[in-house]
């Protein structure tokens, strides 16, 4: 039997371009890994191929966020079929689930009634336990006595966004070990007469509660659409499509501290630690100020990564003239870990992104999605985009370039699925996540891949490479660029990793998966990977 060792999924220097569903285009620098999305009542787990790896069924449609976790586990939101819930809004769920790699549906739990509706994500814990975002009814005398302007009470009452840690418990319970409530940080100079007044500017860690970004006062008027959480800071960000700003809270503090402003590790409780998107909303700025727009899936990009500890999101653009999505990649004011910097009588910073990626063709808004969406930071550097709307996902190299196009085959209301010519209906994505081959939720799967989701899918150019007839080795190199460490990830044994500088001289030879580059000056080098009678070569930079 051969072997024969591979750095992607697919057969480098591909275009299917005859394809218009599934992957239509890849080349030698697509990042080689495993992406997850939900669509339907199905999550699925296809390599660059478009085939899919593994797959798992609900009964429920999407409501709305999808987990692999690294225990090969799968943690889903779904759409609960509560139609006399009078709390409903986009992006509405009700149940989480938990199923095991092979489908079995190990865990259900409810958090839909009357009084309090999931919606749009979920998050899962290192502890185990599951944060989950919610909606909880404040009555139109409720939302006055915050201090809201009755004028702006277009549907007589507002919804209150919640945080609730659950602790799951056998097969469909769970217990609340934690809670946290946007009503209680709240600001408003409207009234003296009633709760939460204050000065608006002097208040940055608090929500004005009569700041509407130009919209109506209805009851939706925050629209949080992505939770996520940093453990290395043990904190929250959140997204505020409506108001056009990302926050982020504590999560260290106990539920009392959690509605207080004091407490914690940050000593603040559960006000905003940090804002950044729209500094009107809290009376440091002008609309023209405004750099956010409507965005999603904001979150810290992981230690290790390129651009650790910055900010990645996906800014969607709308309420823009002309609309037209795009990438930003920002570093938050830090002072220390989790600190950060604020001068008062100003807006946070930074005040320009480090990054941002839109399409620079004379119509910007051929890249455009008013809803959903994601953006990735992955390790060697290159950036994975969902854009949500058209179920459109694509990879940017380090240039900008296109190097993976792929578009799902599946109809998000119905389940159909469009063949390999075929114009694919509401293919819609919340969000598409890709994953290394050396995850630890692969460890011991059997990753050998399925037919594609597509109908009638064109794969010659994959079946070229006669992958049956070799043992199918898979490998990584990441980050690249590097500052001092390459991690080389394998699904086969490593026998030894040569590395050589610009002018061809060996300058480190290691049988390690980590190769330090520490002690190197920074410059190009030729990483060299040998694993039994084969080898891969790998262009590396060290900044």
């Amino acid at each position: 039997m051969k072997n024969l060792l591979f750095i992607f999924l697919c057969v480098p220097y591909v275009i299917l371009s005859q394809n218009t569903v599934g992957t239509i285009s890849i080349t030698e620098d697509a990042f080689e890994g495993y992406t997850l999305f939900t669509s339907n009542t199905k999550t699925f787990l296809i390599n660059n191929c478009g085939e899919v790896v593994n797959e798992w069924n609900s009964a429920l449609l999407p409501g709305n966020a999808v987990y692999l976790l690294p225990n090969g586990n799968l943690l889903r939101a779904g759409k609960s079929d509560n139609s006399t819930s009078a709390l409903n809004l986009g992006g509405i769920g009700g149940i989480i689930e938990l199923y095991d790699w092979d489908d079995n549906l190990l865990w259900s739990y409810t958090y839909s009634t009357d009084s309090f509706r999931q919606h749009h994500d979920v998050y899962p814990l290192p502890n185990g336990n599951i944060l989950v975002l919610a909606i909880t009814p404040m009555t139109n005398g409720e939302a006055i006595q915050a201090g809201r302007n009755p004028a702006m009470l277009s549907q007589n009452e507002l919804y209150n966004e919640q945080i609730i840690e659950i602790e799951p418990v056998g097969t469909d319970n769970a217990n609340i070990v934690w809670e946290w409530n946007v009503k209680d940080h709240l600001i408003q100079d409207f009234d003296n007469t009633k709760d939460n007044f204050g000065v608006v500017a002097d208040n940055p860690q608090r929500l004005d509660i009569n700041f509407l970004n130009g919209l109506d006062g209805a009851r939706n008027w925050l629209h949080i659409n992505s939770m996520q959480y940093n453990a290395e800071r043990d904190q929250i960000i959140l997204s505020s499509r409506h108001l056009s700003e990302i926050y982020i809270i504590d999560h260290s503090t106990t539920t009392a501290e959690a509605a207080t402003g004091s407490g914690g590790t940050y000593g603040r409780g559960g006000d905003f630690l940090y804002r950044w998107g729209n500094p009107e909303a809290y009376d440091q700025g002008t609309s023209a100020d405004r750099v956010l727009f409507g965005q999603h899936y904001p979150h810290f990009i992981e230690s290790g990564l390129p651009n650790e500890d910055k900010i990645i999101l996906f800014n969607n653009g709308i309420e823009r003239n002309p609309s037209f999505s795009q990438v930003d990649i920002i570093t938050p004011p830090e002072s220390s870990l989790g600190v950060y910097d604020y001068v008062a009588n100003s807006a946070y910073g930074p005040l320009t992104p480090d990054y941002t990626y839109k399409d620079l063709s004379t119509d910007p808004s051929e890249f455009y999605t008013a809803i959903l969406s994601s953006a990735q930071q992955l390790p060697n550097g290159n950036i994975l985009v969902c854009e949500g709307f058209d179920g459109y996902v694509f990879e940017l190299d380090s240039n900008d370039n296109k190097v993976w196009e792929y578009i799902n085959p599946m109809n998000n209301s119905d389940g159909s699925v469009a063949s390999q010519f075929g114009s694919p209906v509401n293919p819609r994505l919340f969000r598409a996540i890709k994953f290394a081959p050396d995850y630890p939720a692969f460890s011991g799967r059997d990753l050998t891949p399925g037919s594609p989701i597509e109908g009638n899918p064109d794969l010659t150019p994959c079946n070229e490479l006669s992958i049956s007839e070799f043992d199918q080795v898979s490998t990584t190199i990441y980050p690249n660029p590097t500052k001092d460490v390459i991690h080389v990830a394998s699904n086969s044994a490593i026998d030894s990793v040569e590395v050589y500088n610009i002018l061809g001289r060996k300058v480190l030879v290691t049988q390690s998966s980590k190769v330090d580059l520490s002690e190197q000056p920074g410059g190009v080098y030729l990483i060299k990977i040998y694993a039994g009678q084969n080898s891969l070569s790998k262009k590396v930079i060290k900044q």
